[in-house]
């Protein structure tokens, strides 16, 4: 009985998220969010990720852009999780594109059925939980992420919250085990997770003190297991951030944190088309993130409140309801950056958050706090089930964004796959190799090397190396001679030219290149872009 009805949760679920992306399932090889150049950046990571691992695992990090670099992979997030997700339909051939986009709604279910799983778990209430996965998953936040598959792949908060209750409550290495499992399943996702996941343990401790401060000793046992178990498995993908943070001095300032904090407003902003067509279309821009849960799921959130003073027969409720309140407060503090001291003193005291840069992003606990609430408010009022539907109606109208307008990917032309096929040592760079605060454009360039994965000098990430600069202060020059001078200077064998993407007049870029004996055209391409082989 409980199998199936999970198994019909995860269905709704699925369900929930095709209608929340749609038409994405329709057409999920051609619709894409490529226009977004972190879009571009996240399908390389996975398709990285699912060429090299299974090749050589212990050269994960030595992604093959930003070529001489090391660890590029640590230049961003490792989305190790999600690839691995996706990586079967990749081995068969898949594109990136069509991965990143099957990925992506298994990551929205994946969320909403894991926050199903914690509130089932607590109240025995299927419409609970689907009313507050519902709220986690699909919300004004999210739903303007699809280019940032790593901040819908969020499942490891909820069930991490599972692990710690009963770590508290249930003797053995079972629940510890679990959660340094949650633990290990943010960090091989996202960075920002794992940090998410600190805080929210630390105020789950402090909000349950009382609960587990009689059986001290056997907690805090258990809790240094869990800490030693995840520092174990969370070594291998931690190591190659370190050193990439140490050689490439990647410590984000507060002053740069200042800059990706939300705001109050952002909290009473929605994106959601019900919203939107009434009240919020005047508040709402889409450089702004928007926090706000929903007008059911923040009234739950009180009601929830309330039933927890007004219901002293049930206790547990009491210490659920204060810990949940509290996460969401600190998320809402945090992710108001330096507006407040307190990002500064954990700044200070917590290494971890010194490599972030959107504190922004904090959010995503009141979201969590906030959804979970609702779902305790629902479980505990038992109202019909055709309110209890109407319910959850109501919270996934509200969030509701979809259709969505998705740019067509016509797939990575064909002229790379001559670079995949070309003998020895291939370093690959492409023009106009654009400056060091407009590498957003070489996008297009780090996605189409999937198709040769030789070593490329241009890149595109959320850090970007030295290195990179001081060949595009000589590369961006291009076809002078001191440009191909520097490129041959830097071990480049063969360069793509995008003719249609140079400012200026591209008929001069060609007829240089046509007069110069070092260049050898391999191939013309679609939008007249062409291979050369680079002769010394």
């Amino acid at each position: 009985m409980l199998r199936s009805r999970r198994t019909a949760a995860f269905a709704i679920c699925l369900l929930l998220a095709i209608a929340h992306t749609w038409p994405l399932a329709l057409h999920p090889g051609r619709y894409s969010r490529n226009d977004n150049a972190d879009t571009e950046l996240n399908e390389w990571i996975m398709a990285w990720v699912a060429h090299q691992l299974p090749r050589h695992p212990t050269q994960l990090f030595e992604g093959n852009i930003f070529y001489p670099a090391h660890d590029t992979l640590a230049f961003s997030e490792p989305l190790i999780v999600p690839a691995l997700i996706g990586a079967p339909l990749a081995w068969a051939g898949g594109s990136p594109v069509l991965v990143y986009n099957l990925v992506l709604i298994v990551g929205f279910a994946l969320t909403a059925f894991a926050t199903y799983l914690l509130i089932e778990g607590w109240t025995g209430s299927m419409i609970a939980g689907l009313v507050a996965g519902s709220g986690f998953a699909f919300n004004t936040h999210t739903l303007t992420r699809l280019a940032h598959i790593q901040g819908i792949h969020i499942y490891a908060l909820p069930l991490a919250l599972l692990a710690f209750e009963r770590m508290i409550h249930r003797r053995g290495m079972r629940w510890p085990l679990a959660l340094a499992g949650c633990f290990a399943l943010a960090a091989y996702t996202s960075g920002y997770l794992v940090v998410f996941l600190s805080v929210t343990i630390a105020v789950a401790l402090v909000a349950r003190l009382p609960e587990w401060m009689p059986h001290a000793r056997a907690v805090l046992l258990r809790l240094t297991a869990a800490a030693a178990a995840a520092a174990v498995l969370i070594a291998p993908v931690y190591l190659p951030y370190r050193r990439a943070a140490i050689e490439q001095h990647m410590v984000r300032t507060l002053d740069i944190v200042k800059d990706y904090s939300a705001t109050p407003r952002g909290y009473l902003t929605s994106a959601g088309r019900l919203h939107g067509s009434t009240w919020s279309a005047r508040l709402f821009r889409d450089e702004v993130d928007t926090f706000f849960a929903g007008v059911a799921i923040l009234a739950l959130s009180v009601a929830a409140l309330v039933l927890a003073w007004r219901r002293p027969d049930i206790p547990l409720l009491r210490r659920r309801v204060v810990m949940l309140a509290a996460i969401a407060a600190i998320g809402f503090i945090l992710s108001l950056g330096t507006a407040t001291p307190l990002y500064g003193w954990l700044f200070k005291a917590f290494p971890p958050m010194q490599g972030l840069r959107a504190a922004a992003r904090f959010g995503n606990l009141f979201l969590l706090g906030t959804a979970m609430l609702a779902g305790i408010a629902l479980a505990v009022w038992k109202p019909r089930p055709v309110v209890g539907i109407a319910l959850l109606v109501l919270v996934n109208v509200e969030a509701m964004r979809a259709p969505f307008h998705y740019t067509m990917f016509d797939g990575i032309p064909g002229i790379y796959r001559l670079l995949a096929d070309e003998p020895g040592d291939v370093v690959v760079a492409e023009q106009p190799f654009f400056p060091r605060f407009a590498t957003l454009e070489n996008s297009p360039y780090v996605l189409a090397s999937t198709v040769h994965w030789r070593p490329l000098m241009n890149g595109y990430s959320g850090y970007t190396p030295a290195s990179y600069q001081q060949y595009a202060d000589a590369f961006w020059y291009f076809p002078e001679d001191h440009a191909i001078a520097a490129m041959k200077a830097a071990g480049v064998t063969h360069v793509v030219v995008h003719v249609a993407r140079f400012h200026r007049d591209h008929l001069p870029v060609v007829a240089a290149l046509d007069k110069r004996t070092d260049f050898e055209l391999m191939a013309i391409g679609r939008n007249g872009m062409r291979l050369y082989r680079l002769k010394r």
